[in-house]
C-alpha cells in the first residue's frame, strides 16, 4: 500500500512540474568560482627535497606557489605543514588523512 501511494504521489508531482511554463527570458548562470587547487594547474607539483642532519624537508609547489611542506625527522613520525586557505599561513597536520571513511565494495576483480 505504501509503495502504491508513493508511486501515485511521485507521478502527480512530476506531472505538476512538467506542466509549468518555462520563462522566455532565461539567462545562463555565470560560472561558479572555483577554489584554488594545486592539482588543477595542469603542471605537476614541483618537490624540493632538503636533507639536514636531524630532518628531511620536502617543499611542494604548484605554479611557483608553496602549498605544503613535509618534515620527516630522523626520529619520529613525519608531519605536514599545509596552507589550507592560500594565505601563506601554514597549519600543522600530523597526517593528511581526513578521517573520513566512505564504504567501499569490490565490484569486479580481473
Amino acid at each position: 500500500m505504501r509503495t502504491l501511494t508513493f508511486l501515485l504521489l511521485t507521478s502527480l508531482s512530476l506531472h505538476v512540474v512538467a506542466a509549468q511554463p518555462v520563462p522566455a527570458d532565461l539567462q545562463p548562470l555565470p560560472a561558479a568560482p572555483t577554489a584554488y587547487d594545486a592539482r588543477n594547474d595542469g603542471d605537476e607539483a614541483e618537490v624540493t627535497i632538503t636533507k639536514q642532519r636531524t630532518q628531511m624537508v620536502e617543499e611542494y609547489r604548484a605554479g611557483n606557489r608553496l602549498y605544503m611542506i613535509k618534515i620527516t625527522p630522523k626520529i619520529g613520525a613525519p608531519y605536514y605543514l599545509v596552507d589550507d586557505r592560500g594565505d601563506g599561513k601554514f597549519a600543522r597536520q600530523e597526517s593528511l588523512d581526513s578521517g573520513f571513511r566512505p564504504p567501499q565494495w569490490v565490484i569486479k576483480k580481473f
